[in-house]
């Protein structure tokens, strides 16, 4: 930034003015009396601003500039001032307005080309700052004063050629990261900011996005692209009405804004589709539910929030037809995209535990209580470590091949057929491990019709409490075999294997 040369003299006599007494005569009285003119006036306007420049009083400065330009409004000069004053204001299009005026009334002013070129190239107009560039080189071949500059803008230059090929693969991650380097060579571009904003609110940063696009509507309230930003992020949050109605209001500033056509046509085939899922949902259709939540789901990839609530419905539809894995598939895919999906992770619990994955339902019930400590969710856990434990003991009733619901007749034909079939004499003639295989096996049935023949102990069993180990330790299989044939009497009180 160039600094407003003040030579030693008019410096002297600045201060000499101010701080001097001086006795006044007769002549200075009558000087004072007449009237200064207009020039003298804002000439004295101009080196009372350019003081309030070096001391960094940017606003006392403009004032003081614009006076002397409304004095004297044809002096390039105090335009190309004010518009060095506008340029550590940080407002880069107030300075490129002034200082292209000073280049109309002064077209060989060498400094207004200098700041009209750094204005460009922080605003990231590239045309422009080359075309100053070219102009002060021709009024001054061996001028450095740009040179900065000129590196500047062909970095810029490359620049948006790599952020206009990954924004093309859809690499935003990649163009957010390019276009930082960007706004670092043009700060003040409104179109670098809300491209970075555009791909922010991609990649689910939708609250950084939305803070760009607000600061950008400050500046320009009429800018279609910032509103265009903002019904991108409501899309983005699952707003789908507002965001209709921000793209539609994007296409009245600017009827031909691709982008707002094409998310609104996306917005509104959203909205309808997955509407349209839940009405046949709620009336039970749930095949039919199932094919639109899919065919929703292959809108809009990026759209997180939406699609884990379409995956969510999805899952929910699976569990009503039966395919208890592909809901958990559903819910495994909404976690991945949303880990705080408290119904999805309750859901997927539920699943497991009907599918008896009881460690899967435990594990999934104690991260559901990390994000949310109900009642109701300290409930579901305690019944799935109950569930876990009873699965981690002998099933008596699958040892003996009989449902849960089996009657006590059942149980006792149940425990003589399997009895009979492995019973040890019965494999005398095997080997020793076949042996000790079917020992096994013949005490295990014992075990199950001791437990299961007795009302008191079938109810502790059926109702997941452990059975006393007192009990177990005293139990002979051999003599339950024995007392359940003798009970039975006649013809099987005694019998003979068949080898």
């Amino acid at each position: 930034m160039d600094v407003i040369e003040i030579s030693d003299s008019e410096r002297e006599e600045i201060s000499s003015s101010s701080d001097m007494e001086v006795e006044m005569t007769e002549a200075d009285e009558i000087e004072q009396i007449v009237p200064k003119d207009t020039a003298t006036i804002a000439e004295e306007k101009k080196k009372l601003g350019n003081d309030q420049y070096k001391a960094q009083n940017y606003q006392n400065a403009l004032k003081l500039y614009s006076d002397a330009i409304s004095l004297c409004p044809d002096s390039a000069a105090y335009y190309g001032n004010r518009a060095a004053c506008y340029m550590m204001l940080l407002n880069y299009n107030s300075a490129l307005t002034d200082a292209r005026h000073a280049i109309r009334l002064d077209p060989s002013f060498e400094k207004a080309y200098v700041r009209v070129a750094k204005c460009c190239l922080a605003l990231g107009d590239i045309i422009g700052t080359e075309q100053a560039i070219k102009t002060v080189l021709e009024l001054e071949p061996q001028s450095s004063a740009l040179t900065s500059e000129q590196q500047s803008v062909q970095k810029l230059r490359q620049l948006e050629t790599t952020v206009q090929n990954n924004y093309d693969t859809q690499a935003y991650r990649n163009v957010v990261f390019y276009l930082d380097s960007a706004l670092k060579i043009a700060p003040a571009c409104l179109r670098y900011r809300l491209l970075k904003a555009e791909c922010l609110a991609y990649l689910g940063r939708c609250d950084e996005a939305l803070d760009i696009a607000v600061g950008v509507m400050k500046l320009d309230s009429t800018s279609a692209d910032a509103i265009y930003v903002r019904g991108l992020c409501l899309y983005y949050t699952d707003n789908l009405e507002k965001g209709i109605l921000h793209f539609e209001r994007a296409l009245q500033l600017d009827p031909d804004h691709q982008k707002s056509k094409r998310m609104r046509s996306k917005c509104k085939q959203l909205k309808e589709m997955k509407e349209n899922g839940n009405i046949l949902f709620k009336s039970g259709r749930y095949r039919e539910a199932h094919v639109v939540y899919t065919d929703a789901l292959k809108i809009d990839e990026h759209n997180k929030d939406i699609n884990s609530k379409l995956l969510y419905n999805r899952a929910l539809v699976n569990t009503r037809i039966g395919s208890l894995r592909e809901a958990i598939l559903d819910c495994n895919r909404v976690l991945e995209l949303n880990a705080q999906y408290l119904k999805a992770l309750l859901l997927r619990a539920r699943c497991h535990n009907d599918l008896e994955k009881f460690e899967e339902a435990v594990a999934d019930y104690e991260t559901a209580l990390q994000l949310e400590k109900t009642p109701e969710i300290k409930r579901l856990l305690r019944d799935a470590k109950f569930a876990l434990k009873k699965s981690k003991r002998k099933d008596y009733y699958k040892i003996l091949g009989v449902s849960r619901t089996a009657t006590e007749d059942e149980i006792k034909k149940a425990y003589r057929k399997k009895a009979l079939v492995h019973h040890p004499d019965r494999h005398a003639g095997s080997s020793a491990e076949n042996r000790k295989d079917e020992e096994l096996k013949f005490k295990e049935i014992g075990e199950a019709y001791a437990i299961l023949s007795d009302a008191r102990k079938k109810n502790r069993y059926d109702s997941g409490h452990d059975i006393e180990e007192q009990e177990q330790a005293d139990f002979d299989p051999n003599q339950m075999f024995r007392s359940f044939f003798q009970f039975s009497g006649g013809r099987n009180a005694s019998f003979n294997f068949d080898y």
